[in-house]
């Protein structure tokens, strides 16, 4: 049975991850908007499993995050994994409303923002997702900007990505994120990734090359008294990307679409991937899928050279 939190607020581990905490083992915190608002049943809930089964192997341990009928869990058992797969109609949480989801007992599903809210509340100082939220295209008019990049200014939380949705504005992104004096760290590489392809064609602020690096940076950060989180780039594996020239003519394609059919808010970065999905007939998810499982495994390192 899971673990209530010791606090007013509705907060509950998973018999996993209170074992963890107990016993200081590293931890890797994992949205569940990539379960609910990612892709359909049943590809979703083997996609989460994958994912916990790949932390698993690297020697930490998976805390899925979500809102459950206004209880904030930190880690899912089975049985919550799978009614998650299958619920409809979840919210899609940020800062602005975690609390309420919470307040007024719905179910949501947890964004980079909100999970870096919970990761940080619960101890846990890794974070893997998929691709970070950032400046839309068009924000000049829009003024859409993703609540992930104030959010990576104040939390705490190491957040392993594939880079900013290529879908957005990379630069601005990039911009923001200086401004507001986020580390953007690349592993591996001297250019940032985007989501899908290996390389933005923009030089990345910051590079290291091995996960103990990467800890060893956090660590000094932290003596030092600097707050907020830190953002590292991980280019999707070669043999699974699509090359950023390719990719740019589908977006242009979804972006026509979204223009079309008025979709803004909230609803602009999932009917964009839908968009993607369809037309790259699925190779998008596909390329999805196998960053999100790299990221995984690079958070896992990083947790584990944290821990030791």
């Amino acid at each position: 049975m899971s673990q209530t939190a010791s606090s007013s607020l509705p907060v509950v581990f998973s018999n996993e991850i209170a074992a963890a905490k107990a016993a200081g083992a590293p931890i890797v915190a994992l949205e569940s908007t990539i379960i609910t608002h990612g892709m359909p049943y049943p590809g979703n809930l083997q996609m989460a499993l994958s994912v916990e089964h790949i932390i698993r192997d690297g020697g930490a341990v998976p805390a899925t995050i979500a809102v459950i009928n206004g209880t904030l869990h930190v880690g899912l058992e089975r049985h919550e994994l799978e009614a998650l797969a299958q619920t409809e109609g979840a919210m899609k949480l940020s800062r602005a409303d975690l609390a309420f989801a919470i307040s007024e007992r719905r179910t949501g599903a947890t964004t980079v923002a909100a999970t870096m809210i919970a990761a940080a509340r619960a101890g846990i100082g890794v974070f893997a997702t998929g691709g970070i939220g950032g400046v839309h295209r068009g924000a000049e008019q829009s003024f859409d900007i993703s609540a992930d990049l104030e959010e990576l200014s104040r939390t705490g939380v190491i957040v392993v990505c594939a880079g900013a949705k290529a879908i957005l504005d990379v630069p601005k992104t990039l911009e923001v994120l200086e401004t507001k004096g986020v580390p953007v760290v690349t592993y591996g590489q001297e250019e940032f990734p985007a989501f899908w392809s290996r390389s933005s064609g923009l030089k990345s602020p910051l590079r290291l090359d091995s996960p103990a690096a990467i800890a060893n940076f956090q660590k000094t950060r932290a003596e030092l008294g600097i707050h907020g989180g830190m953002l590292i780039g991980n280019p999707v594996p070669e043999d699974d990307e699509i090359p950023s020239d390719e990719m740019e003519i589908y977006i242009q394609r979804a972006l026509d679409d979204a223009e079309r059919d008025e979709i803004s808010g909230k609803a602009v970065t999932p009917y964009l991937l839908g968009a993607i999905f369809r037309i790259t007939e699925g190779r998008s998810l596909k390329t999805n899928i196998a960053l999100v499982e790299n990221n995984a495994r690079l958070a896992t390192e990083i947790a584990v050279a944290l821990a030791g």
